[in-house]
């Protein structure tokens, strides 16, 4: 009898409890902890639970925020009672000065307690961020569940990053989010234990600060008449607006904000004052800054101007005077002041100039913008801050107190000069963190710059560059993804371009080398992406679905031997190998299937290794006038049985006009009635030069060619 008692007893149990869910997967935190060891059983979060920290403790704000956190998905307030009052176990931050690295923790659940411990608040907070994710995936929610079993697993985690710089960028200048969504995104980095925000201000088609010295900054040039509307890489003359009036800035209070906000989840701002070009906006409300008189107005279309601050004295010390205002407004030991892309034509036509370049000894502009950066480098310094710019400023000569942030991937010789010069480097080069490329090869995708860079390339970056001589790697200060928003206009298209590609640079920044798996990443993320949802972010679902996106293609040069000459400009890939691997490029120029070159004629040679019968020759190339990138103006095929003797076989032409193709994959092919050879040969006429028409007029054109097709 005392046996059935048991049954109905556990019966009624089951059924009290059958509509509480409980998580016992395994724990899925992004990033991966260094050191994880799992137990067996779970500490139980209930409404009894308190959180513990020492009276007028620098982690009562820390606390706070957890409390927030588990109040909102929960109900329940760790901070009702006393600590002496706990009855459901207790969550205890302890600040530990034995615990090595200033953002290094512990973190331990046993059945009474979780004990997060560390040297810092910094620290604290990350244990506090491996915690929330060792929970229930609905922790992230905003509203209290009553059917959650709030377990927790027992672990031991002994956790630190792997580089000290763990940054995101974003810019604010091509278009303007508001402060609520800048609070948000200084949430994301929080999640993923990022530590720098690296805040892009000013641009040549706005001006997002208030400076109150220069009130024209925000009158004028935080606003523009118009916007283009659709891609910039096509003819000027052929371009549309909008014709809507756009912009906005931050006023100082509202940056006070901003960076409290910040320092509260322990994320330095670094912000970005561009200069000397990218100055476009500030020339329209102060165009004596100008080399020449003007008049300017706020750029509506994207690019690069020709129009930069000129390096006199009235130049110097409205710098001078906006950089004391940002100085008083971050408390960040860097400021960034760019340095990109600042053409140089203005500057050889300017007497002013030429004078000064003869005057101070220098050899050519490029020393001229050298010498500029060193002069508000040196401004900086005196005021006890330290300079970083974007890697251009290594060019005419670097000063050994500047941090260059490395960006131009393709030039792999600069990493290593300028870390044997003495300077940092913070790693964000396009191939692997520009996050406003296309992630996907699919036609749906919202409209990008241009590139291909999927969240699995991303997890494969590595930021130490291969032979790097051990003893100059501590120069690496880190890495950064980079959000540029020429074509990102709506918050949501913006979470969308970031995610999952910020959680995939997060596990890079943090976790040990060896230890990074994309099985096993992908895995965790099935959890995580739970998490976004709940937080409400409208990340991109191609690692959800088991879509491939590589487009295979069969034929009979698959695998053949193939020669091009010239050699194809190493910049983005010379394995010629690729051009007949049976996959076919995308409309994305860096997904590695494409071979560039840049300003020149080329032929490639194919051999089949034996006589086969042919009837369809064909070459694929891709058009991206945005990027430089233009379809060939011929390509012609020829056939032979021995190598030597080759019959034209036909040719595929094509005009290359503004708006036509100006970001499409184009197969340029040839049908012929069945004929045997060996050899296949194409030669490839290129323009050569950027048109007339095209914003780049003059310049090196490219073209680009992946899979030689042979049925």
């Amino acid at each position: 009898m005392q046996f059935y008692l048991r049954l109905i007893l556990i019966w009624c149990m089951m059924m009290a409890t059958s509509n509480i869910q409980a998580d016992t997967s395994i724990p899925a935190i992004i990033p991966q902890p260094q050191k994880m060891k799992l137990g067996s059983g779970n500490f139980s979060l209930t409404a009894s639970t308190r959180l513990i920290v020492a009276e007028k403790s620098e982690l009562t704000e820390t606390a706070s925020y957890l409390a927030k956190r588990v109040f909102r998905a929960s109900g329940f307030d760790l901070l009702a009672d006393k600590p002496s009052d706990a009855k459901g176990g207790i969550i205890r931050l302890s600040i530990d000065s034995r615990i090595k690295g200033e953002e290094a923790y512990t973190l331990s659940v046993t059945a009474e307690k979780v004990d997060i411990r560390a040297a810092t608040s910094a620290g604290i907070f990350y244990g506090i961020q491996s915690l929330l994710q060792l929970m229930p995936p609905k922790i992230f929610g905003n509203s209290a569940r009553q059917d959650i079993l709030w377990n927790i697993p027992f672990v031991d985690i002994s956790d630190a990053p792997r580089f000290g710089y763990r940054g995101m960028h974003l810019d604010v200048g091509r278009h303007f989010f508001p402060v609520e969504n800048i609070k948000s995104y200084i949430d994301y980095l929080a999640l993923h234990k990022m530590n720098r925000f690296h805040w892009h201000l000013t641009e040549d088609q706005g001006w997002r600060i208030e400076i109150m010295k220069y009130p024209k900054l925000a009158e004028v040039s935080a606003w523009r008449k118009e916007t283009l509307i659709g891609h910039a890489g096509r003819a000027k003359a052929s371009f549309k607006f909008d014709g809507k009036r756009y912009g906005g800035y931050y006023t100082q209070d509202e940056v006070r904000e901003v960076v409290a906000y910040a320092a509260e989840r322990h994320i330095t701002i670094i912000p970005e004052i561009e200069l000397p070009g990218h100055s476009l906006a500030a020339l329209a409300a102060y165009p004596e800054l100008a080399c020449t008189e003007g008049p300017f107005e706020v750029g509506t279309y994207w690019g690069v101007f020709k129009d930069v601050y000129c390096p006199n004295e009235a130049t110097f010390t409205f710098l001078q005077d906006v950089l004391s205002e940002v100085m008083a407004l971050f408390p960040s030991k860097y400021i960034h002041i760019g340095g990109d892309e600042c053409p140089k034509d203005r500057w050889k036509e300017s007497q002013f100039c030429q004078e000064l370049i003869k005057r101070e000894g220098l050899k050519d502009e490029h020393e001229l913008q050298s010498w500029f950066v060193r002069r508000i480098e040196k401004f900086l310094n005196k005021n006890g801050r330290k300079l970083i710019g974007w890697d251009e400023i290594t060019e005419g000569g670097l000063s050994p107190t500047a941090t260059v942030m490395f960006w131009r991937g393709h030039m792999t010789d600069l990493p290593l000069s300028v870390a044997e010069g003495g300077n940092n480097l913070i790693m964000t080069p396009t191939s692997h963190c520009y996050f406003d490329y296309y992630q996907s090869k699919r036609d749906s995708e919202p409209l990008a710059i241009g590139g291909y860079l999927p969240a699995k390339k991303v997890y494969e970056f590595e930021p130490i560059p291969t032979d790097f001589p051990q003893e100059l790697i501590p120069q690496i200060s880190g890495l950064q993804g980079n959000v540029w928003t020429e074509y990102i206009p709506t918050w949501k298209h913006l979470q969308y371009m970031v995610f999952p590609r910020l959680c995939a640079m997060a596990e890079v920044g943090w976790s040990a080398k060896d230890a990074r798996d994309w099985s096993d990443f992908s895995s965790r993320m099935n959890v995580h992406f739970q998490r976004l949802d709940l937080l409400g972010i409208n990340y991109a679902r191609h690692m959800l679905t088991a879509e491939d996106d590589i487009i295979r293609v069969e034929h009979i040069a698959k695998g053949a031997g193939i020669s091009v000459t010239p050699s194809p400009t190493a910049k983005y890939g010379s394995d010629v190998n690729a051009l007949v691997d049976g996959i076919q490029g995308s409309a994305g120029f860096l997904d590695e299937t494409w071979r560039g070159f840049e300003g020149f004629d080329f032929s490639a040679r194919i051999d089949l290794g034996s006589q086969r019968e042919i009837k369809e020759l064909s070459a694929g190339f891709l058009s991206d006038h945005g990027s430089w990138i233009f379809l060939p103006t011929d390509v012609r095929f020829s056939v032979s049985t021995d190598g030597k003797r080759f019959s034209d076989v036909g040719s595929s032409s094509y005009n290359v006009m503004p708006d036509t193709d100006s970001r499409a994959r184009r197969e340029y092919r040839v049908s012929l009635e069945p004929t045997t050879a060996r050899y296949i040969h194409l030669d490839i006429k290129t323009l050569q030069t950027c048109p007339e028409w095209h914003s780049g007029a003059g310049g090196k054109a490219w073209v680009f060619i992946d899979e030689i097709t042979v049925k």
